[in-house]
């Protein structure tokens, strides 16, 4: 197998393993791949030269460019740029075994996320595992090459990690175990820059996305946006990173880095899949997923692009036109028209989750008693004491309307037609009747009829489209209905009179009408 000097395969064709090698087809096996987990998620060949082409095409030509992937899982982002590099330097570096040596050595670097990955990153850029054997495509001093794999631990303060916030609890026992720590060592120091000690042009890559916090429950902590933080530090040129979509709406630990987003006018380019099975194939990632260009030396509107059930919307958009970013171009309109009648939001007459202090585990018990309330839970319905009401018992003695906090479809995904419910359970509550924390209070009324006109406009076309615009995650969070207005609930609402009280236009009438089910 030696190193062979013929003609390079063209940038976006074939497979770097074939350079030297064959000539026949063969798929690429980048595209095969099963993914390890949730959170170390596979790139597509595909969507990694999408990212790619978002870059100065011109970088390709520069034989002093450097990129860096600070978590390379499969090497498809260095393979990708070694194959336009190898093109676009054919004039300035003409023998091929120069050209790829001077690649290798000096403009492509990365950092495994865990061991595993890093043979697997070398094997993709390299055709070895060992960057120093005599089957490597570009020969090193040493086993790694410039694709560096460091076993890392987490710091320990006060029970969390000081650096990604996991905790100490969950890792306990792990690497005593053999287990990797998900220590990624891009994120955990404070002098990133020592990493490789130079500058790079362009950073890119596909973080890991979450990690076990070991909260109540076991629950998942997003990570993502602490490698975009640490990449900009490196001050590049352009950071590109795809990442779920769910700081649009901040949410657990993203607050700080969503009104960060928003507020960067060097964002040149943000494209959006709301489904992630678009993006990844078959997987699930709630809330979508979306990949950026931020550009050092830019400063202006982003180019946004929307795919949605085989749709594509761009627009030249401000990012942080409302307090969280909506993703539809052609709902940005819609919007303006409600918000100009300056109604109250409907959040004012939500509860908070768990809206009586009942878990989401609580059944109840199977007989009532005199001083039982009824118990409406995920599983139906049982019977709890009214002692166990902890708060809200002004609520829990009228009439209110009870609605999940959980959206309907899976992962937040539409239907084959592109079409959403949102809402899975809009349901009238009676005096003496409470939930769990599956859900969220309506209102606090004592006709009944009040609490079903309510019940009535929630299940309406355009406050199921206005809450959506909100909505990242699967999470219908009291703060997710910002945008739907408050009525007058002494009359039921029809989405007619909704569309005609907001001066809805035919246009924007079957735009919410392609994207939302009815509701019975």
């Amino acid at each position: 197998m030696g190193k062979k000097k013929q003609t390079p395969a063209a940038p976006h064709t074939g497979d770097l393993l074939s350079i030297g090698l064959t000539s026949n087809y063969n798929p690429d096996i980048l595209s095969c791949l099963a993914n390890l987990s949730n959170d170390e998620v596979f790139t597509p060949p595909a969507i990694a030269n999408a990212m790619l082409d978002m870059l100065p095409q011109s970088l390709f030509e520069d034989p002093n460019a450097t990129f860096l992937d600070p978590c390379s899982k499969t090497g498809v982002f260095l393979r990708e740029i070694a194959k336009r590099l190898i093109a676009g330097l054919e004039t300035k570096i003409p023998d091929l075994q120069k050209r790829l040596d001077h690649i290798y050595h000096k403009q492509l670097f990365g950092i495994a996320i865990t061991e595993l990955t890093g043979h697997i990153s070398r094997r993709t850029l390299y055709c070895s595992k060992d960057a120093s054997s005599d089957y490597t495509v570009s020969k090193f001093d040493n086993p790694d090459g410039n694709i560096r794999y460091k076993a890392t631990e987490h710091t320990w303060k006060d029970g969390k990690c000081i650096y990604c916030g996991t905790s100490q609890q969950s890792f306990e026992g792990r690497t005593d175990q053999g287990l990797e720590s998900h220590a990624y060592e891009f994120i955990h120091t404070k002098h990133v820059e020592a990493l490789f000690n130079m500058k790079f042009d362009v950073i890119i890559g596909n973080p890991p996305y979450q990690m076990d916090d070991g909260g109540n429950g076991s629950s998942a902590k997003p990570i993502y946006h602490l490698f975009v933080e640490q990449a900009k530090k490196l001050n590049p040129k352009y950071l590109c990173m795809i990442i779920p979509a769910r700081w649009y709406t901040g949410g657990k630990g993203l607050d700080g880095f969503r009104n960060s987003m928003l507020n960067d006018n060097r964002i040149k380019h943000l494209t959006d899949y709301v489904n992630s099975k678009d993006c990844f194939g078959t997987l699930s990632i709630g809330g979508g997923v979306c990949y950026f260009l931020w550009d050092r030396e830019y400063s202006g509107l982003c180019n946004f692009k929307n795919y949605n059930a085989g749709k594509e919307s761009n627009s030249l958009r401000l990012l942080n036109e409302f307090p969280i970013f909506v993703r539809y171009n052609e709902a940005i309109n819609i919007i303006h028209k409600v918000l100009e009648k300056q109604e109250q939001s409907l959040e004012t007459i939500l509860t908070s989750r768990n809206p009586f202090g009942i878990p989401t585990n609580a059944r109840g018990n199977e007989y009532r008693t005199d001083e039982e309330y009824i118990l409406i839970s995920s599983k139906g319905i049982g019977y709890i004491h009214t002692d166990a009401i902890e708060t809200n018992k002004d609520i829990a003695d009228s009439y209110k309307v009870m609605i999940t906090r959980i959206m309907s479809e899976h992962a937040g995904e539409p239907d084959k037609d592109g079409k959403l419910s949102v809402l899975a359970t809009v349901r009238v509550l009676s005096p003496n009747e409470v939930c769990t924390d599956s859900y969220i209070i309506g209102g606090c009324y004592k006709t009944k009829e009040i609490a079903d006109n309510l019940s009535r406009y929630l299940r309406c076309k355009l406050t199921r489209f206005l809450l959506l615009q909100a909505a990242a995650s699967i999470n219908l969070s009291k703060s997710t209905y910002k945008f739907v207005p408050m009525q007058d609930f002494s009359k039921p609402w029809t989405d007619e009179e909704l569309y005609e009280k907001y001066g809805l236009t035919q246009e924007e009438i079957d735009f919410i009408e392609s994207m939302i089910k009815p509701m019975e």
